[in-house]
């Protein structure tokens, strides 16, 4: 087993019985955008959100993950990139601790959150994740859908959880479809439905797990402008993808990953024109 895939009903790390579907952990409390620039690009800070310390996770005698070290600054936008098996995505969920790491330390805003003590549901509740399967309730409309977490995870009222689920809704372009179920909507507006979710929860940090590697490809560019609209926004981001016109158009830096290690990062222009690894260019050859 190398990356593994993980579905089911989990808000702020709590499992909520709502009917029949699965939801996803979509978790958030806070401001997390920085500034950004007259230009729109994102304006990265100086500090840390995320910082990973020789980070190990093993399935089994399977190494996936061998000594990840990485820090993330606030308002930056870090895609990560690697052939399938390289371990990225389960990088990614080794940062709100839905895989648990074998080995090393991940602190998110100061706090240690590998320690024992931490309570990792108050983390979970300042990471917005959106998956490549939506895992939206089919019973509920996009409204509701947007709701539930947030009067489930922050106890808000419903009415404030209305109001908020509607602005999100109308920020990813659904304004007129609050009232639709998912299976009135395509595969890209229930995705855009999934980030809307996340969003209405105020993460700090927004992390992609192949947002659009399920959807058909005319309905790609959807989902990659809202995307691109919370990096000129200031998001904090952590992207898993596929999509090297997103890297490079969006990207604040450049992760190429194989074999559970690191290869090389810098940004977009570094890695895509000026690769230093053998590994890096060769992949990039093969998907140019």
């Amino acid at each position: 087993m190398s990356e593994s895939n993980h579905d089911g009903v989990v808000l702020n790390g709590e499992a909520v019985d709502t009917g029949p579907a699965s939801a996803s952990g979509a978790g958030a409390v806070g401001a997390g955008a920085a500034s950004a620039d007259a230009s729109g690009a994102s304006a990265a800070s100086n500090e840390i959100v995320v910082r990973i310390e020789d980070l190990r996770k093993s399935f089994g005698d399977n190494e996936v993950l061998r000594g990840i070290d990485l820090d993330v600054h606030r308002g930056e936008v870090v895609v990560i990139l690697g052939p399938s098996g390289s371990g990225k995505s389960t990088l990614l969920r080794c940062v709100n601790l839905l895989e648990k790491p074998t080995g090393g330390r991940i602190f998110f805003e100061d706090t240690e959150i590998t320690a024992k003590k931490t309570d990792i549901n108050k983390v979970r509740a300042k990471v917005g994740m959106v998956f490549q399967n939506f895992n939206l309730f089919p019973h509920l409309t996009a409204k509701k859908n947007v709701m539930l977490a947030q009067q489930k995870v922050l106890h808000r009222n419903a009415d404030e959880a209305a109001r908020i689920a509607v602005e999100q809704l109308e920020k990813v372009g659904l304004g007129d479809r609050i009232d639709y179920k998912p299976s009135e909507l395509s595969g890209g507006q229930q995705q855009r439905v999934a980030i809307a979710r996340a969003l209405a929860m105020d993460p700090h940090v927004m992390l992609f797990d192949e947002a659009t590697s399920a959807l058909d490809p005319e309905l790609v560019r959807d989902v990659l402008s809202v995307m691109k609209g919370l990096a000129k926004g200031g998001m904090t981001m952590i992207v898993v993808t596929h999509e090297m016109g997103f890297a490079r158009d969006v990207a604040d830096r450049v992760i190429f990953m194989d074999g559970g290690f690191i290869v090389e990062q810098g940004t977009p222009e570094d890695v895509f024109d000026h690769p230093k690894s053998d590994r890096t260019k060769d992949f990039l050859g093969h998907i140019s």
